[in-house]
């Protein structure tokens, strides 16, 4: 068989322009199987059909684009991810403290490094709850936390007597739950006062 077109053209209309194996076939008036043929004799990988899919409804390309501009690691950024965390996912009923649980290290350190950065709390007045199922050695878990915080100046004799739940049926909570539910509190009611007051501005 003889090659088409060069391997170059084919990569530019079905990976950088999107174009389906039915649409290169219409543009080079070739057949779609000579297409598919020349798609993996120049190694070009095929899309998922989820991609195809996704593609295939959205003609004109993503219409979903992060911004170029974006930083992760700016005050903007992180006083944002930490109110939108705390409403999410912090309890707060307790008038005097700001508290939230979580099963995720990652959600847990940006919430600390939020309390850290944007109102300066000392990584000192943080305290820490861990409860965990019966079937968790306690220790190993406890040490997983403290490993995961230890970057951000948190040590053991900032975390309570761990509490331990009898364990009971493998579901997904349960399955989510390894290494249990870490609980940080910050006892401060100015700063508990603040961050609702921060946080009913955004409330509509």
């Amino acid at each position: 068989m003889k090659i088409p077109h060069s391997r170059n053209l084919l990569k530019n209309l079905y990976q950088e322009r999107g174009f389906s194996v039915s649409k290169i076939a219409k543009h080079l008036n070739f057949s779609e199987g000579k297409v598919n043929y020349w798609l993996s004799r120049y190694n070009i990988q095929k899309r998922s059909i989820s991609e195809a899919v996704y593609r295939m409804h959205n003609p004109d390309g993503d219409p979903f684009v992060a911004p170029s501009n974006l930083n992760y690691k700016s005050i903007h950024f992180i006083a944002g991810l930490g109110l939108g965390l705390y409403w999410g996912e912090g309890n707060k009923r307790n008038p005097t403290s700001v508290r939230l649980g979580n099963t995720d290290p990652k959600l847990i350190k940006a919430f600390v490094r939020f309390l850290l950065k944007i109102f300066k709390v000392k990584p000192s007045k943080l305290r820490f709850g861990l409860q965990i199922f019966s079937d968790m050695p306690p220790r190993n878990v406890l040490s997983f936390w403290i490993s995961q915080l230890r970057s951000l100046g948190i040590n053991e004799q900032q975390f309570q007597k761990v509490v331990v739940t009898p364990a009971r049926s493998l579901g997904t909570y349960r399955e989510k739950s390894q290494h249990g539910v870490l609980t940080v509190y910050c006892s401060n009611v100015r700063l508990k006062n603040l961050i609702d007051n921060m946080l009913a501005e955004y409330k509509v």
